[in-house]
């Protein structure tokens, strides 16, 4: 296969890519819009979108498997379509959560929450941003902002430590709340493990740029 038509298969399945990325990034805002709003309808059709993002990951798999196998790439170029079904799957993971948060949103219904929604709305716009970025780092090749994205963790876990202590506080004082407060309990959980999921992808985005394996740990290095 010339070298332009392999860099041309290339940059589809980043365009692909960059379009799942787009729509997980979008769910993750929605399904805790949705929550905050009490909207049912919205949520239920985050769960329904969600086989879209599955069916389009899967597709992306399948198509980066067979340019591996038509071309047989070497060396940094076959890194980048490793990066691309590494980023595809933990796209599709930060989708489930996304997913997760929508089934608690039906879950609750419409009965009233235990305190009003502050930290989870910013840990889902710090979760979307850092993703967002994550992403743009990949495309750009931009292994300095791979680098700076994962400190920012630290301030995801800061939130959901707060808004666990907040909320345990809650069963404390009466033990009947415990299913609202673990609804809310396991929104937080999810965000934060989305954006664990995005510094899984910092990390990959070093490896694809130089080779090296890098590892953040809690402090962002």
């Amino acid at each position: 296969m010339p070298r332009q038509e392999f860099d041309r298969e290339l940059n589809a399945l980043e365009e692909r890519l960059r379009e799942l990325g787009r729509m997980v990034e979008e769910s993750l805002l929605t399904s805790v819009d949705a929550l905050k709003r009490r909207d049912l309808e919205a949520a239920r059709q985050i769960i329904e979108a969600d086989h879209t993002v599955n069916a389009m990951r899967f597709d992306i798999e399948h198509e980066t498997l067979v340019v591996i196998a038509r071309q047989q790439p070497m060396a940094v170029d076959l890194r980048r379509l490793a990066a691309v079904l590494e980023i595809a799957t933990e796209l599709e993971r930060i989708g489930d959560y996304s997913k997760g948060i929508a089934r608690i949103t039906i879950k609750m219904g419409i009965e009233p929450f235990v305190k009003p929604l502050i930290d989870i709305p910013r840990m889902a716009e710090k979760a979307r941003g850092m993703l967002h970025r994550a992403l743009e780092a990949f495309f750009e090749r931009n292994v300095q902002l791979a680098r700076q994205i994962p400190a920012e963790d630290d301030e995801m876990d800061a939130l959901y430590g707060r808004i666990y202590r907040e909320l345990t506080a809650y069963i404390l004082d009466d033990p009947k709340l415990i299913d609202r407060v673990s609804y809310l309990l396991w929104v937080a959980h999810n965000l934060e493990r989305a954006a664990d999921r995005v510094v899984n992808i910092c990390e990959r985005v070093i490896f694809t740029v130089t080779g090296k394996l890098m590892e953040f740990d809690g402090d962002g290095v």
